[in-house]
């Protein structure tokens, strides 16, 4: 146990505070088993080493392991819990606890025998911790860590700090909103850079290099963190990164579950199974109709990839800007609120409609719907119900 106290001093000697992520404030760190699920490279071990840095006591009351040590090929992960609340520890700080087989029955068995620990967890195995939820039910509680909000890209590249924006704010202030943040930098220039690069915050290491590891993330988390959670065979995985290919060049599309078939070579049952897979993995994301998500009778209406930088990475032609500009806004918006398909317009969420496009986009197909807004592109400050794109980088 000593080596993993060495290595987690040397991990919070090396960890900036400079800039928190928003979650860190809307977790509630009260609770005795916490959860941070999210995609390879969120910052969710960033996140983590902040919060002991800056909320938990020092020397043995707390510990952060990641379960790929090789101190768990030989060691349970009970009974490093044991010893360290023995030794007098209180705090537990487990990364990708996907790594480790079994991981939420002994977390499980953690929580009920030892009621003087606090135990946070993070896996980047999104579909392994969804599927952890009946053995650790009533016990964790979980939250997703998303990649960078346009706004918090915004501070961790010019160094201004703007508050989280709820939607009606945005739909009834935002021409004073739009004014206020433009008299401190160009939103639209930093626009460009946040689709291009922003939403992981590894891009700070390497701009340049940005695409080529983004693909590589994609590319670990299909031959790892997938094979891990289900039962899929190299051929598989291959099968997956066809129909990943296809997809990448074709977005935003209306799936035909049968051509789709076809062009991979997999059954429709199987092709529906890859879907919901690069779904739970953040690679892609579908639009429905009630904005809930995929359910064993409902088909995506339309598939995007899951946020615009995919696009420069997947893609080998040349980026579609109306593509780019619907998976920015899905992106973002959904990670606080549904977002649904709409029969008019691109976009529902809630009683209100959503036309995305350019600066001369106009109203005229949603004109005579009630609550109907342009979220256009390439302005800085809007107009009555024309609202700026970037604008809706701001909900967390």
């Amino acid at each position: 146990m000593n080596s993993l106290f060495e290595k987690y001093y040397r991990k919070l000697d090396q960890t900036s505070i400079s800039f928190q992520r928003s979650l860190s404030r809307d977790i509630d760190w009260n609770n005795r088993l916490i959860g941070i699920k999210g995609a390879r490279g969120a910052g969710k071990t960033t996140l983590l080493l902040q919060h002991a840095r800056l909320n938990l006591p020092g020397g043995d009351k707390t510990l952060y392991a990641s379960l790929d040590d090789l101190y768990f090929t030989e060691n349970r992960l009970f009974d490093l819990a044991d010893r360290f609340r023995k030794q007098g520890g209180h705090y537990l700080l487990l990364d990708e606890v996907h790594r480790y087989t079994n991981w939420s029955q002994e977390l499980k068995n953690i929580y009920d025998d030892f009621a003087d620990l606090t135990i946070i967890f993070t896996g980047s195995s999104i579909i392994h911790l969804d599927q952890a939820k009946a053995d650790l039910s009533r016990r964790a509680v979980l939250y997703e860590l998303h990649g960078l909000s346009f706004r918090e890209f915004l501070q961790v590249s010019t160094g201004n700090s703007f508050d989280k924006l709820t939607l009606e704010q945005v739909l009834q202030d935002h021409v004073d909103i739009a004014r206020t943040i433009s008299t401190k930098l160009r939103p639209l220039e930093h626009f460009k850079k946040y689709l291009q690069y922003g939403y992981y915050p590894y891009f700070l290491e390497n701009e340049k290099a940005y695409p080529q590891k983004l693909a590589e993330t994609i590319s670990l988390a299909l031959t790892s963190d997938l094979p891990a959670v289900h039962p899929v065979s190299y051929s598989s995985i291959e099968k997956i990164r066809l129909l990943l290919h296809v997809i990448a060049e074709s977005v935003p599309f209306k799936p035909n579950i049968s051509k789709l078939s076809e062009h991979t070579g997999v059954n429709r049952s199987t092709l529906s199974t890859f879907l919901r897979y690069l779904e739970d993995m953040r690679i892609i994301r579908g639009l429905y109709v009630s904005g809930h998500g995929m359910t064993l009778l409902q088909k995506p209406e339309k598939i995007y990839l899951h946020h615009p930088n995919l696009i420069f990475s997947l893609s080998s032609s040349q980026a579609d800007i109306g593509n780019i500009r619907e998976s920015f806004f899905i992106n973002q918006v959904s990670a606080v609120m549904p977002v649904a398909y709409a029969e008019e317009g691109d976009f529902s969420i809630g009683k209100y409609t959503f036309e995305v496009g350019g600066r001369s986009k106009q109203r005229r197909q949603i004109d005579h719907l009630k609550n109907a807004y342009v979220a256009a592109d390439d302005i800085e400050i809007g107009h009555q119900q024309k609202i700026p794109l970037w604008l809706f980088g701001f909900f967390y």
